[in-house]
């Protein structure tokens, strides 16, 4: 990437960055190119990338100032509360970020400020015509503005005609000049595609209709006047009880778990884009702003860098993502919820990068002590580094601290499951046995979580599922959105694999997710646990051989080396380290990839 070192544009507060961002490096507080990971090659990889720098400043108002930041809501604190520390921190960095490309894609390059050419993404001969109805004026009547974002600007306003006629609703404004590029334009429409899909989960917001003219494309919703989860946070002096946090959590997960199940991935979750319904104490909570959301597959991940700084997550910085990124984001709303202050903190985006990258959250300050040993296991599994290891969205609902809280609550179908029985199949003899004997090990709150999978997906009056069930099932609870994102495709695909009928033991072993169960504390005793009765009933001699032939290891693998370790030498059984790596799946590939 070229850089300028032009004067830095100034850009909005709602969004840290834009669609399809794709920074190849940024500068730290020393003024050092600091390079990212270039993406990582898949052949599943789904989005195109485009060239532009990071995110845009976080706006960063003192926690005790409820003071609007300049050109904010003033309603609204446009920022989460600062990250206290007890030592002191160098001076802010002079040095600059470069926004050129950023601000030159949505249309804000000033005549005197220097920019990065875009080749052929310019705005001559750009289709800016959407098919939406042109009569926004007719119907509707513009009132104040009560939010800016990156993309645009919300108004309430009042239909005149029609349905709304006499309501209030609120109408999000994207001027069709900031849409310089065929990126930005595909984005506004996908938004509206996503809107109009998913609208109806109660803790979303309301999708009305999409209006267009010469100047605007104006996206009407549901009026929220409860305020920003963010208000509500600082209102509580920074932090929520155990219980109200609950309550919050339960259904932004909600929410959340939905999306994911259709391929939605949101991509910027944070307090500011969550509202309340009404100004009532136990209002529904619902989730905003879909601008940046985009479509993926369980077997896809996505790889432009977008967000806002303070909750994106690891994978999203190296470029290889998917729905797990959403639920690294709610873990630091959790956070933040039960503590008051950023897992992440530093004076400079480039700093909170790197702490999100390499630095661990505390849990030693108060107030988490004091906190139930369920509420830090919650927020400590949401915030693992490894994806692999995080919960979904349906798993976080099973989740003790939110469960047994909830009688009512429903989990949705974890598209993971899915993912997990197709490994499942695909694996070898050797390795089922040893999931089986991994799956005997798991504990009533983990089964929990199985069998209402397993229910979600309808079996029959044996009690046992056929690869059918899971296209069945999603189909049950299918949206559009599932079409675009083609996750039906995906299920269609899993459902026609060729497999003999899956009991809830089976089941429970196809579908166990060994990264997971590494993240826990209680790993160690699930291994040793899930050995011993592999040593009972599956564990016999093994040639290298057979093994290697078991992990489909081509005539050019160094088998004789790189199995020596997994087999015992006294009997030629499969070794407790070599139990733990077949656990975890390894092919060929990962022989090749060491």
């Amino acid at each position: 990437m070229g850089l300028c070192h032009g004067k830095p544009i100034e850009t909005s507060q709602r969004g840290v960055g834009g669609r399809g961002e794709d920074p190849s490096s940024f500068i730290d507080e020393k003024g050092v190119v600091v390079s990212l990971p270039p993406p990582t090659p898949s052949s599943q990889t789904t989005k195109p990338s485009s060239k532009f720098p990071f995110f845009s400043p976080s706006p960063l108002p003192s926690f005790f100032k409820n003071s609007p930041a300049p050109g904010s809501n003033p309603s609204s604190v446009s920022s989460t509360p600062l990250r206290i520390f007890k030592r002191p921190f160098p001076p802010p960095s002079p040095a600059k970020h470069i926004r050129a490309l950023l601000a030159r894609r949505h249309g804000s390059v000033k005549p005197n400020e220097a920019s990065i050419p875009e080749g052929s993404e310019c705005e001559v001969g750009l289709d800016k015509s959407f098919g939406f109805s042109k009569q926004f004026l007719v119907h509707y009547e513009l009132g104040e503005e009560v939010g800016r974002g990156h993309f645009g600007y919300t108004c309430s306003a009042k239909g005149k005609k029609g349905t709304f006629k006499g309501h209030e609703v609120a109408v999000k404004v994207i001027p069709k000049a900031k849409m310089t590029t065929a990126i930005a334009i595909e984005d506004v429409r996908r938004e509206v595609k996503i809107l109009r899909a998913l609208t109806g989960h109660k803790n979303l917001v309301q999708f009305y209709e999409a209006y267009e003219d010469d100047d605007n494309v104006y996206i009407v919703m549901e009026l929220c006047k409860g305020g920003e989860l963010l208000d509500k946070i600082l209102s509580r002096g920074g932090k929520y009880s155990e219980e109200d946090a609950r309550v919050v959590m339960i259904q932004i997960l909600s929410v959340v778990a939905y999306c994911h199940l259709q391929g939605v991935v949101h991509r910027d979750l944070k307090p500011e884009n969550f509202l309340f319904a009404s100004k009532e104490e136990n209002s529904t909570l619902k989730a905003i702003d879909f601008g940046l959301s985009d479509y993926v597959k369980p077997d896809e991940r996505l790889n432009d860098i977008v967000g806002s700084a303070y909750y994106v997550a690891p994978e999203v910085l190296h470029r290889s993502y998917g729905t797990e990124a959403d639920m690294w984001s709610i873990g630091v709303i959790a956070y933040i919820l039960l503590c008051g202050s950023r897992p992440f903190w530093a004076r400079t985006e480039s700093g909170i990068f790197r702490a999100v990258l390499k630095a661990d959250p505390s849990f030693d300050e108060a107030p988490w002590p004091s906190l139930s040993a369920d509420a830090i296991d919650f927020v400590k599994r949401l915030l693992n580094k490894d994806y692999r290891k995080r919960l979904t969205a349906a798993q976080a609902l099973s989740h003790p601290w939110l469960a047994n809280h909830c009688d009512d609550l429903k989990i949705p179908i974890d598209m993971i499951i899915p993912k997990q029985v197709k490994a499942y199949i695909c694996s070898s003899s050797l390795r089922k046995s040893a999931l089986g004997a991994l799956a005997k090990t798991l504990t009533l709150v983990q089964l929990a979580y199985l069998r209402e999978q397993f229910t979600q997906l309808g079996p029959n009056k044996n009690g046992t599922i056929s690869m059918q069930n899971f296209k069945t099932g999603v189909l049950r609870c299918a949206t559009d959105a599932s079409k675009d994102s083609r996750v039906l495709d995906y299920v269609s695909m899993v459902s026609s694999i060729q497999y003999r009928k899956l009991d809830f033991e089976e089941f429970c072993a196809a579908a166990i997710n060994v990264h997971q169960l590494e993240g826990m504390e209680t790993w160690e005793h699930h291994a040793r646990r899930a050995y011993e009765l592999f040593e009972k009933d599956g564990n016999r001699p093994i040639m290298i051989e057979e093994l290697a032939s078991e992990l489909g290891l081509s005539p050019s693998v160094p088998v004789h080396v790189v199995l020596q370790d997994w087999i015992r030498h006294s009997d030629g059984k499969l070794s407790f380290l070599g139990f733990v790596r077949l656990l975890h799946g390894a092919s060929s590939r990962t022989f090749h990839k060491a």
